[in-house]
């Protein structure tokens, strides 16, 4: 016979499962910062990290991520180099463009696949886009980051 205090079975409601983000920097100190605001976050996991954009797109097809935040300047291979090959290999997965050229790369991200241009000087900026995009229910945020979708202001 069961005991009063604990359930027969336990049901849990809405979606449980972690949602997974790759994150591409050749700084190791900006790679940190975002890994280390991004897992405060309930509900996500860095599941790997990429310095160049060769290797986020083998990390990319390896790890199977929900979202992947892209830093523009990497050698060997930018971000939206990489965001091309990325999207090619997993269409429909999330990426996020993180840099310092904002505005300016909003047209060509739009173009290669990147669902959002966030700034650098803005991380609090990249935790709302990253949250719009992981969950659809929540509301798009008035704030700095660009919306590559809508091609941006130059």
């Amino acid at each position: 016979m069961p005991s009063p205090n604990r359930p027969i079975y336990t049901i849990t409601v809405g979606h449980s499962s972690t949602k997974r983000i790759l994150i591409a920097d050749d700084h190791e100190s900006v790679l940190r910062g975002v890994r280390t605001m991004l897992e405060t976050h309930a509900g996500w996991s860095v599941c790997g990290e990429a310095v160049n954009g060769y290797e986020a797109i083998t990390k990319a097809v390896e790890l199977r991520p929900d979202l992947i935040v892209l830093d523009f300047a990497m050698p060997q291979l930018d971000g939206l180099q990489a965001a091309v090959e990325i999207s090619k290999l997993l269409p429909g997965v999330q990426i996020v463009l993180h840099t310092m050229y904002g505005a300016d790369v909003v047209l060509e991200a739009n173009k290669r696949g990147i669902s959002r241009v966030i700034e650098k000087a803005t991380s609090g900026a990249l935790v709302s886009a990253v949250e719009e995009l992981l969950n659809p229910n929540v509301k798009p945020t008035a704030g700095p980051d660009l919306a590559a979708r809508s091609g941006g202001n130059h």
